[in-house]
């Protein structure tokens, strides 16, 4: 009994030890497959160090290969994304680059640039995005709106995602023109836009896509309205501590609404000359905006102007401000006046009565008369 009391005893005693054993060897096992974890990890982080410090000499020799940073297709393509964090110094300088070989080494399909300025939103859309349909080789489309203001263009719309980095800019002040000048400097980063166009929210197409490319890129000259206004409204904002760099006898004044060739956009961008005398010495009451662009292009390239503005308003209603044209404004007769025109002017040294391509202001509830007749009068 004693033995086989023993023997049960060391059997029991067997049992008890047996998973026992087992726990500590998987526990010995799971320490063992979490050092080499760790060991892994650890060589993984410290090679991922010695990686960041290669990985732009690695890049250097791979690019040119592979992505070809420094192509020439890198140089002329458009940027895809108009954000950027460059301040107005940095944007203009860089807009500033000017090719000195004028035959180009690839093709280049000039584009007419349409510069949106505005506090918001584009109550007029439709519009456009039926006037730019199937052109989209032939422009670009570049907004400058409050900061405050967030777009909700669909990705569908051609104004998706053209909103450029904008500052707070009031009418009458020198905000207004260097708005302007952005918007100048950002669409001259695109080496294919060749003329720039300013236009408002409350602006609209008198004539088809065709037509206007045609009219904008055959002509000679840069349709800035340029004149020389004696009264208190011209000649009377002028502030003699302006002079010798601007005399009175300079002194012009003309539309904000213009068009002007690369050029012409350059020279604006680039103006360390005139452009401090204005914001100095033209103050709200002198409406910059109205003076700064018609005084410093009349005094460095009156040869390459026409004097004209190629944007309609009716000034006839009085007042500070055109009359706005709103829905029941927007008849047959109307329509068919500004499209058919009512003036003579003069284009390539010839006479003409084609003279206006965009007509403003036009309110929000313009739109649907709009929409409905302008197959009809306006061509598209």
């Amino acid at each position: 009994m004693k033995v086989e009391f023993g023997n049960m005893g060391i059997l029991e005693h067997g049992k008890d030890n047996k998973p026992l054993s087992l726990k500590v060897l998987q526990f010995l096992l799971l320490f063992l497959g979490l050092g080499i974890a760790l060991s892994i990890l650890s060589m993984c982080m410290l090679r991922f160090a010695e990686l960041k410090n290669v990985l732009p000499v690695v890049q250097s020799r791979i690019n040119p290969c592979f992505q070809q940073q420094n192509s020439l297709e890198n140089w002329i393509r458009p940027l895809s994304n108009l954000h950027h964090s460059m301040n107005d110094a940095e944007l203009f300088w860089r807009a500033s680059f000017v090719p000195q070989m004028k035959k180009l080494p690839f093709k280049r399909t000039p584009k007419i640039a349409f510069l949106f300025l505005t506090r918001g939103s584009l109550p007029l859309a439709p519009l456009w995005e039926r006037f730019f349909k199937g052109n989209e080789e032939l422009y670009s489309i570049y907004i400058h709106n409050l900061p405050s203001y967030k777009p909700d263009f669909p990705t569908s719309s051609v104004f998706y995602g053209r909103q450029i980095p904008s500052q707070v800019a009031e009418w009458g002040d020198i905000s207004i023109t260097d708005a302007e000048r952005r918007l100048l400097a950002n669409a001259l980063l695109d080496i294919s836009n060749e003329w720039f166009i300013i236009l408002s929210e409350s602006c609209i197409p008198l004539h088809n896509f065709s037509v206007i490319y045609r009219y904008i890129s055959e002509s000679r000259y840069s349709f800035v309205s340029v004149f020389d206004d004696p009264r208190s409204v011209g000649r009377g904002r002028y502030n003699w501590k302006m002079s010798p760099v601007v005399k009175i006898t300079q002194w012009r004044k003309g539309s904000q609404w213009f068009e002007v060739n690369r050029k012409l956009a350059v020279d604006i961008v680039t103006d360390e000359v005139y452009y401090p005398k204005f914001k100095q010495f033209c103050k709200p009451s002198c409406y910059v905006d109205e003076h700064y662009f018609p005084t410093m292009l009349h005094i460095q390239s009156p040869h390459l102007l026409t004097n004209t503005s190629l944007t309609w308003v009716d000034w006839h209603r009085g007042g500070a401000h055109p009359a706005t044209f709103g829905k029941a404004d927007v008849t047959d007769k109307f329509l068919k006046q500004l499209s058919e025109g009512q003036r003579t002017c003069v284009y390539n040294n010839q006479t003409t009565s084609y003279c206006l391509l965009f007509a403003r202001k036009f309110s929000p509830s313009a739109l649907d008369p709009l929409l409905k007749l302008s197959s009809k009068y306006l061509g598209f």
